[in-house]
């Protein structure tokens, strides 16, 4: 199974991993999940520290490194995924987590989040 996950379940499982829940964790940890972050999340990261988000205090490049450093691949954003963002319906108004979304249909991947407001998408998306 492929797994995109959402930039908080990126810094939790890097961070601070008692956050997440025990599905997150049992998902994270089996060896048959390929874990994916998106470029996304990276650009969230630089974003909400610049801007002094308490929550996003980490070096996004140490952040970037040591996921790969984790086995996580990275997908990068591509045209078709921002084309994709055009077609989503209004329930979620973060950039961060509508490109996100589109990412994870374009590619027909499952979206990983703790965020309840992007269940409203359904598929692609697993809420833990």
């Amino acid at each position: 199974m492929k797994l995109l996950l959402d930039t908080h379940i990126l810094l939790w499982a890097a961070g601070d991993p008692g956050r997440l829940t025990p599905e997150a964790r049992n998902l994270l940890g089996d060896p048959a999940t390929e874990l994916l972050f998106s470029t996304a999340s990276i650009w969230e990261v630089v974003i909400k520290k610049t801007l002094g988000r308490k929550d996003f205090q980490i070096d996004p490049r140490q952040f970037r490194d040591g996921l790969i450093q984790h086995g996580y691949s990275e997908l990068a954003i591509r045209s078709e995924h921002t084309l994709a963002v055009g077609f989503l319906p209004p329930i979620h108004k973060d950039p961060f987590d509508r490109m996100l979304i589109a990412q994870a249909q374009v590619e027909n991947i499952t979206l990983l989040t703790m965020d309840n407001k992007l269940s409203g998408y359904s598929d692609p998306v697993k809420v833990v």
